[in-house]
């Protein structure tokens, strides 16, 4: 039952990180269509794709709406034991209803967004229903005190996403159909958008460090302060990106370079999503002002880290205690020392990946070109000792596996890790040169890297699952950082490229010193 519980919570987790993604593109597009390309009277190309990216959007939200909604009712009828009288009217469901019903009425008027008054009346509406169905899956209604401030502060950060992350896509859209002059034109106004949406963000995230987290060690103890700050950080690296769109906008230098604010701004759209990933992780967590007992201190934070010599040999399966003890926090040494053993050799070969990486970025080593084969080691040693419970070391098995959530993404990121090797193996040799499947490997990286965001380790101790928890975060941060600086260097091999041709391989690096440093005690 608690693996089952798990699952639905993986499952609501990722649900409602697509969720917001949908509705932020949602809103963003529509606001895009009003304030920024009717304004400007764009090209009747761009705003057809602007529309579509609004149909696409609403029936990407619908579909969200919908499953989220649905996984949430399941997970109560089966906890609860409930009747579908009853979880029908349950306020999730209610909210859910209103919210599909307003993105399928954005679908079904989207041609007429920039010529009729009404319809564009009834859209504005309609987000306004969509970003309010979207508080029922927020802390803010759940709270007592504040709960007005934080209520507008929810309001004000999902529009703000909305207004500058949601509108990305129809920018670059837009961006690559107009001549310098219109993009200049288009850069600014747009830019003055993103600005708003962006002190709507600063402003909510103030309100919530001040209700939600409350003080220093809040920050750092608990699960809710780590996903804050690493959420921040991403949106700093966000704000890097567009600070430098930003000023190009806006008459730095002789003219618009439209390439490489492209470039940027697809950037600026995949760590969007991640961002948008990390807050729904958020929203999962406990806020800090509501976890006493379990804070990690400064003191056991600074013993973990402390640097010692790998874990290189494993005790045998047949020592570690039982999957449903180890989940209730149970877990013994052997335990520890065999999820220690499979960090470290993973980060040894991550370190191997890098280093081999950066000699082939020097010229000097063409030898190093075939680097991506050591994804298979590393997939084959992931299959095989992720999981002891699991086929081939356990009598678990493989399809069987899969309704344990973690187990499950286990599995993903193994087939993941051997899109890497297959795609960027015959990248580096040569053997493919098309431009969209050259950009596999950093997409695929991103992905990966977002979606451990949403990963969770079953461990009963809750000061134990911060802490590891503490050591995953920098490493999907650096996976983000590694995928799209290769996207950069796929991209413009002779401008961004020079640099962020260091940067992916550094991070790889980086990551593999982290997992080498991997405790459990």
């Amino acid at each position: 039952m608690s693996a089952l519980f798990d699952l639905f919570g993986f499952l609501a987790v990722l649900l409602h990180g697509l969720d917001l993604v949908a509705q932020s593109v949602l809103v963003g597009s529509v606001a895009f269509a009003l304030f920024v390309a009717a304004p400007l009277e764009l090209p009747a190309r761009s705003q057809t794709r602007g529309r579509r990216i609004v149909r696409f959007a609403a029936i990407a939200t619908l579909i969200t709406t919908g499953m989220a909604t649905l996984v949430s009712a399941l997970a109560l009828r089966v906890s609860l034991d409930l009747g579908m009288r009853e979880i029908v009217g349950a306020t999730f469901v209610v909210a859910g209803v209103a919210k599909a019903a307003a993105a399928a009425t954005i679908a079904c008027l989207v041609r007429a967004l920039t010529r009729s008054r009404t319809v564009r009346v009834v859209s504005v509406v309609a987000c306004s229903v969509v970003l309010g169905a979207a508080l029922t899956d927020t802390h803010a209604i759940a709270r007592i005190d504040g709960s007005v401030a934080l209520t507008l502060a929810t309001i004000a950060h999902m529009l703000g996403a909305a207004l500058w992350l949601g509108g990305l896509p129809c920018f670059w859209w837009a961006l690559r159909d107009v001549d310098p002059a219109a993009a200049m034109a288009l850069g600014r106004r747009f830019s003055l958008v993103a600005a708003f949406g962006v002190a709507l963000i600063v402003a909510g995230a103030v309100v919530f460090a001040i209700f939600y987290i409350g003080s220093i060690d809040g920050v750092y103890g608990t699960a809710y302060g780590a996903m804050a700050t690493t959420k921040g950080v991403l949106l700093a690296i966000l704000l890097a990106l567009g600070c430098a769109n930003f000023l190009a906008t806006h008459g730095i230098g002789t003219r618009m370079p439209i390439l490489r604010t492209l470039r940027f701004v697809e950037v600026e759209m995949g760590i969007g999503v991640a961002v948008l990933m990390a807050a729904a992780s958020i929203t999962a967590a406990t806020p800090s002002v509501d976890v006493v007992a379990d804070r990690v201190t400064l003191a056991q934070i600074a013993h973990r880290v402390r640097p010692e010599a790998p874990r290189l040999t494993s005790p045998p399966p047949g020592m570690l205690s039982a999957p449903a003890a180890a989940h209730d926090g149970g877990r013994n040494a052997q335990d520890r020392a065999w999820s220690e053993y499979n960090h470290h050799w993973a980060g040894l070969l991550v370190v191997l990946m890098g280093i081999a990486a950066l000699a082939q970025r020097t010229g000097h080593a063409p030898f190093a070109r075939h680097w991506p084969l050591l994804f298979l080691l590393l997939a084959l040693f992931l299959l095989v000792r992720a999981d002891p419970e699991v086929w081939p070391l356990g009598p678990l098995g493989p399809i069987e596996s899969l309704r344990d959530p973690e187990v499950a993404q286990h599995r993903l990121f193994v087939v993941m890790i051997v899109a890497f090797a297959l795609f960027e193996w015959r990248v580096r040799t040569g053997r493919i040169e098309s431009p969209a499947l050259v950009r596999v490997f950093p997409l695929v990286t991103a992905a990966g890297a977002t979606l451990l965001l949403t990963h969770s380790h079953a461990v009963g101790d809750v000061k134990e699952q911060l802490l590891i928890e503490m050591t995953h975060l920098p490493i999907a941060v650096l996976g983000i950082v590694a995928g799209w600086s290769r996207w950069l260097e796929v991209a413009a091999p002779r401008a961004e490229g020079r640099w962020a041709a260091w940067v992916w391989p550094s991070a790889f690096v980086l990551i593999g010193l982290l997992l080498l440093d991997y405790r459990e005690a």
